[in-house]
């Protein structure tokens, strides 16, 4: 199939103007083979100095590239190419020293979804899902790459060759392929708004770094148009638990064998402080203040955190990654409250436990970092004895994280200010009032009663009066 045209149609200058009617910029528009390209100049000299080109480009009978949407001979001898799949690469390596576990992991995502988008009409041999398992775990991965197995190493070798060269994203076409196959699953569905929001950032970020290393002359993702549904995360009232569920789902933890005593502090540290889950397992043990006197408030100092992202992805090949907290400078630390309940169980946890790897106030069984998906399981099953049947299968307490949520709830329904909880759980006042709008209970009570007295009917008394 040829990759030029002589299907042209140039159209005339277009003006475009802000909402106060000035005109900000001239654009060109034309068409190749149906394909509409636009072009923007600051000046109506230089649109139509542009705009005569194709035209006499057009009338000479000159082909026009479907890649860029040019006459072919605007073609820059010297400029560079290369496979989807190759600069995929590049770009992973580019970001990945400076790139955080998580956000290696979430690049890779990205990516291994939008290369399907890439690759010519040839029928693909492999399983879509193998093809997926090779490129993120090993395609799109700087570490593991260069000890890719035989079967993955053939896998991408068949990607390499089918994919699209990265000038062909020229054309608008070709890009929203690659931006649709970023943000649809494999059943179909798209992937939720904060994932597609994310993956076209990502996409983004790497034609701009087409453009940086001369690949391409445009980014032309801000040209596409794409709506993302709007969402805006809010706490279900219903996954909170009350302080008898919290004590009941700690009490079921603390009762499984063998480890549930070794781990019941960990999640009363999530309910009880409001501390993330990365943030409880990264705590040491000379992060804590803990006093000896009954009744006396402790504290804890968080000085980071230790998401679980996988080995491949860390630079140490740990499960966990340390990383600063959330939304703090490199360096920056945040304290946080401790309640006599909690200083109790802690100091009684330290007695009988003592610490793990480096100090760590929490560890598994056997001593080493604890597991996501011990938590999981533990947790799963306090849930399972300590609900209700209609409890269980209900939001309630669904995951640990749900914890941090009750606590935080418990705070701004107590009357602590937004700003001092938001100080103390890492958010800011404006996230922590749109998060946890639902949950601020009494609210709609004193709505309604007021509502009530307004429609109340006018007593004999009232009319007398009057």
């Amino acid at each position: 199939m040829s990759n030029t045209t002589f299907n042209v149609r140039v159209y005339k200058i277009e003006k475009r103007k802000n909402a106060k009617g000035t005109v900000t910029s001239y654009r060109v528009l034309w068409q190749t083979a149906g394909l509409m390209w636009k072009r923007p100049f600051p000046k109506e000299a230089q649109a139509d100095a542009f705009r005569s080109k194709l035209v006499t480009a057009a009338r000479s009978g000159e082909p026009f590239s479907l890649a860029t949407g040019e006459p072919a001979s605007w073609a820059r001898a010297d400029r560079p190419d290369m496979s989807w799949y190759s600069f995929a690469c590049k770009f992973v390596d580019m970001k990945w020293t400076d790139a955080s576990a998580k956000h290696r992991a979430g690049i890779a995502y990205a990516l291994t979804m939008a290369t399907f988008g890439m690759l010519d009409s040839a029928a693909c041999p492999y399983d879509s899902k193998e093809v997926r398992t090779a490129l993120r775990r090993w395609g799109f991965n700087t570490k593991e790459r260069p000890n890719c197995p035989e079967r993955p190493r053939e896998i991408l070798e068949w990607v390499e060759r089918n994919s699209l060269q990265v000038s062909a994203l020229s054309a608008a076409a070709t890009a929203r392929a690659l931006l649709n196959a970023a943000t649809i699953r494999l059943d179909g569905k798209r992937v939720a708004a904060s994932s597609n929001r994310r993956h076209r950032v990502i996409l983004s970020n790497a034609l701009a770094y087409a453009v940086e290393v001369g690949l391409l002359d445009k980014n032309p993702i801000p040209d596409l148009k794409w709506t993302v549904t709007k969402t805006t995360f809010q706490v279900d009232r219903r996954s909170v638990v009350n302080p008898d569920q919290a004590r009941a789902l700690l009490a079921a933890v603390a009762s499984q064998k063998p480890s549930g005593a070794l781990l019941m502090p960990f999640f009363a540290v999530l309910y009880f402080t409001g501390l993330r889950p990365e943030e409880a397992v990264n705590l040491r043990e000379k992060d804590l203040t803990l006093p000896d006197a009954a009744d006396t408030w402790g504290e804890l100092y968080l000085t980071g955190a230790t998401p679980e992202v996988g080995k491949e992805w860390t630079d140490t090949g740990e499960q966990r990654d340390t990383r600063g907290l959330k939304h703090r400078a490199e360096g920056e630390t945040r304290s946080v409250p401790c309640p006599p309940e909690l200083v109790t169980i802690l100091r009684r946890h330290l007695k009988d436990h003592g610490t793990g790897p480096g100090g760590r106030v929490f560890h598994g069984a056997h001593g080493g970092v604890l597991a996501k998906s011990t938590v999981l399981r533990i947790w799963r099953k306090a849930r399972k004895k300590a609900l209700t049947p209609e409890e269980y299968a209900s939001p309630l307490a669904r995951r640990p994280y749900d914890l941090r949520h009750a606590c935080l709830s418990t705070w701004l329904n107590a009357g602590v200010s937004p700003k001092q909880v938001s100080e103390w759980a890492g958010n800011s006042v404006e996230v922590l009032h749109r998060t946890y709008e639902k949950c601020l209970v009494g609210h709609d009570e004193i709505a309604m009663r007021r509502i009530s007295e307004v429609l109340r009917p006018s007593s004999p008394e009232d009319i007398e009066r009057d």
